[in-house]
């Protein structure tokens, strides 16, 4: 199944306002498509962003001056024909890979091992070798294209697949540095899709949570008082707690206010990240004016400690 002809009418795409119009169409419906979207921003990335000149002379691609006194200004048209083969390769290759019928599908949603298969389709149509922090590969255009993609991007392509198969309750999340799926009646199981770190490593298939548990031995040694002059590892602590807390442990806030005041005093006050991990806390927290406050501070540790290289020298 292929593109549909609401979907259709708004081709060929001339300039950002053509653009803006089939976003504004896909936005405004329950489910947006997920695949048709990235293909177009693909697409267009691919020739304004990835090509540092704007090419002339590419065979199937126009391009169109932005402003009529500015022919140097050109966006390329995003033809139906295109998009529309891209779209079919795609939709193509993930049905075509994924058995519905083998996985048990009950009330609740998606089961992991389905999502797990998804993830299995779109990491195994990837090049083996190739820079995965790359610029400008997180779309279903650099996947079909190039078989590229970077983490957030792969996690995307698993949302986007998962549509494709009529898995509503699939969806993306994400964090600062991390990308996963929810997934389930109510989105309350989650699962690893990408990988992690810089090589190939990954956990796909299993909760978000899963080691998480394991680094709660911090809260044995914390209890012990073993931390108390450890304040990055107090940071450490706060930061895993804030994410997935443990009733009745002390509260987030209170450990890295412990560590800033640990840093103050057996660190002459030397350490900054105590103040960046509060500032981070207060931050993901929404309360903007205490993030600013403790970044400020620690710009002023910085500033303190240059003042005292400068006098011993």
């Amino acid at each position: 199944m292929g593109l549909h002809s609401t979907q259709k009418k708004h081709f060929p795409l001339r300039g950002i306002d053509g653009v803006v119009q089939l976003f504004d169409s896909e936005l405004h419906k329950p489910e947006p498509d997920l695949a048709l979207l990235s293909l177009v921003l693909g697409f267009v990335e691919h020739f304004l962003a990835v090509n540092r000149v704007v090419p002339i002379n590419v065979p199937g691609v126009r391009f169109e001056p932005l402003e009529a006194d500015c022919p140097n200004s050109c966006f390329p048209t995003v033809e139906l024909g295109m998009i529309s083969a891209l779209y079919e390769r795609f939709t193509a290759q993930i049905r075509g890979a994924v058995d519905l019928s083998q996985y048990r599908r009950t009330g609740s949603g998606s089961s992991r091992e389905l999502v797990k298969k998804v993830s299995d389709v779109i990491w195994n149509s990837l090049s083996r070798s190739y820079f995965k922090d790359r610029a400008h590969i997180q779309s279903l255009f650099s996947l079909i294209t190039g078989t590229k993609l970077d983490s957030s991007g792969v996690a995307f392509a698993v949302v986007a697949a998962c549509q494709v198969l009529g898995l509503k309750d699939v969806h993306l999340a994400l964090s600062e540095d991390h990308a996963w799926v929810i997934f389930s009646k109510n989105g309350e199981e989650t699962a690893e899709v990408t990988w992690h770190g810089k090589g190939n490593e990954d956990r796909r298939g299993q909760t978000v949570t899963a080691g998480v548990s394991e680094k709660k031995l911090l809260w044995l040694l914390y209890d012990r008082g073993d931390l108390d002059r450890y304040p990055m590892a107090m940071g450490t602590l706060a930061d895993l707690e804030d994410q997935e807390p443990i009733p009745d442990k002390e509260s987030p806030l209170q450990i890295h206010l412990k560590a800033v005041g640990s840093a103050q005093k057996f660190y002459n006050n030397e350490h900054i990240y105590p103040y960046m991990y509060l500032a981070g806390f207060h931050y993901r927290h929404r309360d903007v004016r205490e993030a600013l406050k403790c970044w400020s501070e620690a710009a002023q540790v910085m500033q303190d400690s240059d003042s005292g290289d400068r006098k011993l020298t």
